[in-house]
């Protein structure tokens, strides 16, 4: 079995040396070629007209020999022809079809007259002789030119796609490089997060021990850690459902009312189809921060955070909004907030795109409202 498959892969091999190389095709088919002249004339004059003598069969050999060489300066007349034009290659071609035919007519009539011993052929059987000769080299032109054109058209089509493939490699190592760029500033957005807010809560927590609440302080202590435990099992470049968003929400908002105890209240208007749409992971939780840091902790009797959720036309549109005092008219008209909404704006950019917005506004009402719209995608865990 073994030896079997070193066959079939050695001769897999010589039929692509033979498909790769011009030159052995053109000797194998002329070898075939006139082989089958040979062959032919054999079964058409000496066997079909009972002359079976040795002078025929060596001059069907020795002709189909003659005609091979002869055939050889016209490969190179064609090939010197192939790029020029028309009209000049029809001429040149007819003329070298004739004068190959009359070379091999005169040659192979020679021959025979030397081997069977007669005289004048030539100026009696020519014109017999010459138009079969006339008509095998004419089938050897124009197979050599269809064979030519068909070589071409493989040689471009092969380079055709093998510049395709070029070009979608290295479409696909630019797109690799820059989602290898984006992956790596969408980390480095999520996890300037990490600090900013751990600084905040890690002065809440200072404040409390301060004001000797050891058991507030003890309990957010508790509740922080299984926030960054939550945050660190999260991929910063992966994408969660707005359900589990909300669940993170719940373990921060636990940490923040710890602070503000009955001060903070917060109200969640999310629609089932919203509740199973994917987001980025902890998109959330910086403008939740925002309206802790701004809206309530500024406010002596506290406040109220609403997050509103859900899909028209196929976006989905997250609110977050606040009863505190509002944006600033610099903070409309500049980036926002802090670091928190510049981050969360540039990792939505870098996510979706034209496709996604982040609006500020301020409410009728009073207080400030965020707004968020990006492509509604269901969430799959697979």
């Amino acid at each position: 079995m073994r030896a079997a498959q070193h066959t079939h892969s050695g001769a897999h091999e010589w039929l692509d040396k033979i498909d790769r190389d011009y030159g052995m095709q053109f000797w194998i088919l002329q070898l075939f070629g006139w082989t089958g002249v040979a062959v032919f004339t054999f079964l058409s004059l000496t066997l079909y007209y009972n002359t079976i003598y040795w002078q025929h069969i060596v001059h069907t050999i020795l002709q189909s020999m003659i005609g091979l060489a002869v055939t050889l300066p016209l490969r190179w007349i064609f090939k010197a022809l192939w790029q020029k034009n028309v009209a000049l290659r029809i001429f040149v071609t007819a003329m070298a079809v004739v004068a190959g035919a009359t070379v091999w007519t005169l040659l192979r009539m020679i021959a025979f007259m030397w081997l069977d011993h007669k005289e004048n052929l030539l100026s009696t059987e020519f014109g017999g002789w010459f138009y079969p000769s006339f008509f095998i080299f004419s089938c050897w032109a124009a197979l050599y030119y269809s064979i030519k054109l068909y070589q071409e058209r493989q040689a471009q089509l092969v380079f055709s796609l093998r510049l395709d493939a070029d070009r979608r490699e290295e479409h696909l190592k630019r797109l690799e490089a820059e989602t290898t760029a984006k992956e790596a500033q969408l980390k480095m957005l999520r996890y300037q997060l990490n600090p900013h807010f751990l600084f905040n809560t890690l002065n809440a927590i200072s404040a409390l021990v301060h004001l000797k609440e050891n058991s507030k302080a003890r309990e957010m202590l508790v509740r922080l850690s299984e926030f960054l435990r939550f945050s660190l099992a999260n991929d910063p470049k992966l994408q969660t459902s707005l359900e589990q968003e909300l669940h993170a929400l719940t373990l921060y908002l636990q940490i923040e009312q710890a602070r503000f105890a009955d001060r903070l209240s917060v109200r969640v208007e999310v629609t089932p189809e919203a509740r199973r749409s994917a987001v980025p992971s902890l998109l959330l939780q910086p403008l939740i921060e925002n309206a802790v840091k701004y809206g309530i902790a500024n406010k002596e009797d506290g406040g109220e955070i609403k997050i509103q959720g859900f899909v028209a036309k196929g976006v989905l549109t997250i609110v977050v909004a606040d009863d505190g005092p509002g944006f600033s008219s610099v903070e409309q008209t500049t980036s926002g907030r802090g670091v928190g909404l510049r981050n969360t704006r540039e990792r939505l950019h870098l996510l979706y795109g034209e496709e996604s917005r982040l609006d500020m506004r301020n409410r009728e009402a009073g207080g400030a409202q965020v707004k968020l719209r990006i492509p509604h995608v269901l969430f799959s865990e697979c």
